[in-house]
């Protein structure tokens, strides 16, 4: 005698591929105990080159487990949670913008749907602390917030001022900034990506200048050779003066409120593989949201973190939201960095 399935079982194999688990399409870290405790902090990657969506995930880890902040990561995710920094119209759950505290971004060229571009815009009206790395400069094209780099961070693109993948960053101290808070347990800080070429607004608080090296370790020594700003077309030494590299600002928006900002034209992953960077920027998050800045803020890693250098077209491929979960590294093979840049 031939056995059938029960009827609700045929009705349960019928309907099955629509109750697949949704995937990940952002990823937040919930916060231990610590000063911010309570706190939202909202990270929006999205960059074709400096590998935000490995280098923010990990910066989110650190605020979150060593620091008690609640930190949501988005990124430029498909909807079965595969991460694609060159879809520049990728942002899944920008509601999450909506009870941020702080904003930590690293943008490039992004042409968001209304709805996610609304809802940065009404955060960042709001008054809203924000931390700007490297291509944030220029985060945003195609829509209201094209210019937003300039009117709000202080700085738009401009150029390449040192030599791209051939001359790196050491980061020099502004004198009239060395008792900021922001500096706070911060030393020498050595970064992979070249200096650009930067002009901030004239109300900005320069905190270091990037010096540009002959070459890609820290012991190169300081590049001599003068080059025309793109301002002025005026001719100088690439080191005399050197380019800011980092500034905060007090920017009063145009519905009356106030953002604290911090800007850093460095900012790549394999940049925040210096501690002293990794303080600064947890350092700005304090100081964005209020909080005292500490002595020397934990940024040890809470995951292993091996990151890809820097390049168009060299994310990892296939990588998920779901592989940047807490206890977990990164996946796959990185894009090695040139034996002459290691560090």
């Amino acid at each position: 005698m031939i056995k059938y399935p029960s009827l609700p079982l045929l009705i349960g194999l019928l309907f099955l591929p629509f109750f697949a688990p949704a995937q990940e399409t952002s990823v937040t870290y919930h916060g231990k105990d610590g000063p911010g405790k309570g706190k939202h902090i909202v990270f929006l990657t999205g960059d074709e080159e400096y590998r935000s969506e490995e280098g923010l995930p990990m910066m989110a880890k650190i605020l979150s487990q060593r620091h008690g902040f609640d930190c949501t990561v988005l990124f430029s995710a498909k909807p079965d949670g595969t991460i694609d920094p060159n879809d520049t119209t990728l942002l899944p759950g920008s509601e999450a913008l909506d009870s941020a505290d702080a904003i930590f971004m690293l943008l490039r060229f992004r042409n968001w749907p209304e709805e996610a571009i609304a809802r940065f815009e009404k955060a960042y009206l709001a008054g809203k602390p924000i931390i700007g790395l490297r291509t944030s400069t220029h985060g945003f094209k195609g829509n209201r917030l094209e210019h937003f780099g300039k009117t709000v961070l202080g700085e738009q693109w401009v150029s390449h001022w040192g030599k791209h993948k051939s001359e790196a960053t050491l980061a020099v101290v502004e004198p009239s900034s060395k008792d900021d808070p922001l500096l706070r347990g911060v030393g020498d800080i050595f970064c992979l990506t070249d200096v650009y070429e930067a002009y901030p607004a004239q109300d900005a608080k320069i905190l270091f200048r990037g010096e540009v090296l002959k070459g890609m370790t820290p012991d190169s020594g300081p590049a001599d050779y003068a080059k025309p700003r793109a301002s002025d077309k005026q001719e100088q030494k690439v080191n005399e003066p050197m380019m800011p590299i980092a500034w905060t600002r007090e920017y009063k928006n145009p519905a009356g409120n106030t953002n604290r900002i911090l800007c850093t034209t460095t900012g790549a992953a394999t940049d925040l593989e210096s501690e002293s960077l990794r303080r600064l920027l947890v350092n700005a998050v304090y100081w964005g949201v209020g909080l005292e800045v500490p002595t020397k803020a934990d940024v040890t890693y809470v995951d292993s973190f091996d990151p890809s250098f820097y390049g168009f077209n060299g994310y990892r491929k296939g990588m998920k939201v779901s592989d940047l979960d807490l206890g977990k590294a990164l996946p796959g093979q990185p894009l090695a960095k040139p034996a002459s840049a290691k560090q």
